[in-house]
C-alpha cells in the first residue's frame, strides 16, 4: 500500500442514499419495481428527506440534477449541478464537507451557521 502520494487527492465516495437522520433511512428510501431501484418513499419529506448520489447525478424527490463539475479539496467537495424540476432548469452549487465515510455536512456560504448534516443509508 502506498501512503501520501504528492499531488494526489483521494475523491470522497458520495455514491449512495443520504438522509438527514440515519435512524429514518427506511422511512425516506425504498427499493421499488422489478429492477429494485432505490427511490424515495411517498412521505420521505416528513422524515427529513435526503438525496441519492449517483456517479453522474444527484436526485431529490422532485429534482434530477446532472453533475456538471466536481472539485475535491481535502475534506471539502464543491459540486455544480444542472437541475430540472418541472418546467425550469437551474444551476446549483453544493459545498459539502466530509465528516467521516458516512457523514457529510452541506454548507451554505454567506449564511453564517447554516448547515445540514446527511448520513449515508445502508439499505
Amino acid at each position: 500500500m502506498i501512503f501520501g502520494l504528492p499531488g494526489y487527492a483521494h475523491a470522497f465516495d458520495l455514491t449512495g442514499a443520504w438522509a438527514t437522520s440515519a435512524e429514518q433511512c427506511r422511512k425516506v428510501f425504498a427499493h421499488k419495481g422489478r429492477a429494485n431501484q432505490l427511490t424515495f418513499t411517498n412521505f420521505s419529506g416528513v422524515y427529513g428527506g435526503g438525496f441519492i448520489a449517483e456517479p453522474d447525478r444527484l436526485r431529490g424527490k422532485f429534482e434530477n440534477c446532472k453533475i456538471k463539475s466536481r472539485k475535491d479539496d481535502g475534506q471539502t467537495i464543491n459540486i455544480i449541478v444542472g437541475c430540472a424540476s418541472g418546467i425550469m432548469v437551474s444551476n446549483v452549487q453544493f459545498f459539502l464537507k466530509a465528516v467521516d465515510d458516512d457523514t457529510i455536512t452541506r454548507q451554505f456560504p454567506g449564511i453564517e451557521g447554516m448547515e445540514v448534516n446527511y448520513h449515508r443509508c445502508k439499505i
